[in-house]
Parts: structure tokens; C-alpha cells; sequence
């Protein structure tokens, strides 16, 4: 009797201690989780839509009629810091330039959960935004990722887009899985257990590492990690997000692989060479030849981030695409 009783104890004291240390972990991360916000508050203004509202930030010249805005879409485990860091400097004088927090990502709301993780709903939120500002026709620039968001805009609206600058794009199906902290923090259940626990703090040790990774072989502009907001996606709710993104992309990928020769926008695809991140030949020759018209431009050593180590070339794109847009409107 004395035996069994202790055998009990045995399995509910780890019990407890497992709970004691998941509770502990819950609240490190949310610590840090108000440490990172505070460090990196909105930039921009929140913008209703349906369910919830999108963090939209805006720039440069206002809005001109016969010219279109500039859309800036950032990609995977960023928001729109990164893609203003880039351009707001370069673009700002000429252009008017929007950059959004794609849903659940920096500072937007992801009213529909892991529905939002299809690129046909953020295109339809982010056209929802566009639209309660008064946006009308834009030049979407969209970086890896948001490759598949900004075609996917351009399939379904093609009444508000102008014209497209892919940038490292993902585009089309790739061999192979995603890493498998993805995976994992897409789990139900485990998820977003994983994610309100290990994945921030685990994820703040290991940011700097793959900021290097995503810029290889090239080299980070200086204070990337703070100027960019990049440790806003460590936030348990944004971390979460944005492995369904991931985990889930494969699959709208393929479905929508098939239908960019619908496209008929000018169109630029940029990418580097020595790219790891996403192919330059799986995804950005494939979708050149697919949209007629458009141009490639490959960069011999370039890794995946040419927009801030190649960005007078990018930025030159978009001014390209912008002109041609404006010419065509006014010949029309």
C-alpha cells in the first residue's frame, strides 16, 4: 500500500514540474513579447476591414492621379519596416509608397485566423485597406513570400493593379518540406503551446544567425535587426502566423502555379544567383516565361535580399514600372 501511494506521487510531482516550467516559459515569452513592442511600436496608421483592421504605413508623395502608388508587400518573418528600410528613401521624393503588414504580421490583426494564411485572403484584405484609403491603382513589389500574395493580387484585382516587381520570389512548387519549427508551431493544439513557450525565446537567440542566413553570402546593412523590426515576428500570435504562412504555402502555391499566364501587367522579376533561400530557377525563370512581356534580372552573387544590397537596381525596376504604367495611361 505504502508503495503504490508513493508510485502516485512519483508521476504527479513531474507532472507538476512540467507545468511549473511551461507556465514559466509562458511568462518569459510574454515578457519579451512587451520588451519587442515596446522597442518597435506602429509606424503607420490601422486600417478597418472585415474583422479586424490592417497596420498600413504610407510615404512620400501623396496621391496623384494618372500615377500609380507604390505597394509594398513584405515576405516571411517580416512586416513593413523592411520594406520601407529599403525604399522610403529612394522612392519617397517621386512616389507615393504604402507599405502593409501582410495579416497577422508587425501590426495587423489576422481577423480570419489560419483561413488568412491563403494568399487569395490577404489579397483580398490588403485590397480592402487599399480601398477604405482611397488607393486606387498601385505597382506591387512584393518580396519572397509575398511573391505568391503579389500575383495572387494581381489574378483577382486586376482592376487595381498596374504592374508587378517580384523580388526573390516564391512563385511555384518547390522539392521538398519547409524547416520543422513551421510545422510545428501550425499543429493545433501543439502549436501554439510551442509558440507561447519555447519558439520566442529560442527564437531570439537564433534571430541574428538567420538574418545572416536570409542575406548569405552577402552581408546585412548595418543594425539591420532593430531598423527592420525584424523580432516583432517573435511575439507568440505573429510567430504562429506566420508558420501557418509557411507550413501552408506549398499548397496555394500549387493551385495558383498554373494561371500566371493570366497576367498582363508590365512585369520585372528580380533575383540573385547565389540565392538558398528560394530558387532562382524553380521560381523566377518559370514565372518570367509564364507572363508575357515580363523581364528577369538575375544578379550574379546576390542572395536572397537585393532590395537593401541591390537596391538602387530594385528601386530602378520599380521607377521602370511605374513609367511604363503612367505612359500606357496616358496614351489610353
Amino acid at each position: 500500500m505504502h508503495r503504490q501511494s508513493h508510485r502516485t506521487r512519483l508521476p504527479m510531482t513531474w507532472l507538476l514540474a512540467v507545468a511549473g516550467l511551461v507556465l514559466l516559459l509562458a511568462g518569459a515569452a510574454q515578457v519579451l513579447a512587451l520588451r519587442i513592442e515596446r522597442a518597435h511600436p506602429p509606424k503607420g496608421r490601422f486600417v478597418p476591414v472585415e474583422g479586424g483592421r490592417l497596420h498600413v504605413v504610407e510615404g512620400g508623395a501623396p496621391v496623384t492621379a494618372g500615377v500609380p502608388s507604390v505597394l509594398l508587400v513584405h515576405g516571411a518573418s517580416g512586416n513593413s519596416a523592411d520594406m520601407m528600410l529599403a525604399f522610403a528613401a529612394r522612392l519617397g521624393d517621386r512616389h507615393h509608397v504604402v507599405a502593409v503588414d501582410r495579416p497577422g504580421h508587425g501590426w495587423s490583426d489576422r481577423p480570419g485566423g489560419r483561413a488568412d494564411s491563403a494568399p487569395a485572403r490577404q489579397a483580398a484584405l490588403i485590397r480592402e485597406a487599399l480601398a477604405g484609403m482611397g488607393v486606387g491603382r498601385v505597382v506591387v513589389v512584393g518580396h519572397s513570400l509575398a511573391g505568391v500574395v503579389a500575383t495572387r493580387l494581381a489574378l483577382d484585382h486586376p482592376d487595381m493593379v498596374a504592374g508587378l516587381v517580384l523580388v526573390s520570389p516564391v512563385t511555384h512548387p518547390w522539392p521538398g518540406g519547409v524547416a520543422w519549427y513551421y510545422d510545428l508551431a501550425a499543429t493545433p493544439v501543439v502549436g501554439p503551446l510551442f509558440a507561447r513557450t519555447l519558439a520566442p525565446l529560442a527564437g531570439r537567440l537564433l534571430m541574428e544567425g538567420g538574418i545572416r542566413g536570409s542575406f548569405a553570402p552577402e552581408t546585412p546593412p548595418p543594425d539591420y535587426a532593430s531598423r527592420s523590426a525584424t523580432a516583432l515576428v517573435l511575439r507568440p500570435r505573429q510567430f504562429e502566423a506566420n508558420a501557418q504562412d509557411v507550413a501552408d504555402l506549398l499548397v496555394h502555391v500549387e493551385a495558383q502555379a498554373g494561371d500566371y499566364d493570366r497576367i498582363a501587367v508590365p512585369t520585372v522579376v528580380i533575383h540573385g544567383e547565389s540565392d538558398t533561400v528560394t530558387s532562382a530557377t524553380i521560381h523566377s525563370r518559370a514565372v518570367t516565361a509564364q507572363i508575357a512581356g515580363s523581364r528577369l534580372i538575375l544578379l550574379p552573387g546576390a542572395g536572397h535580399m537585393p532590395h537593401h544590397v541591390h537596391t538602387e537596381t530594385v528601386a530602378g525596376a520599380i521607377v521602370e514600372i511605374v513609367e511604363r504604367v503612367r505612359r500606357l495611361a496616358q496614351a489610353r
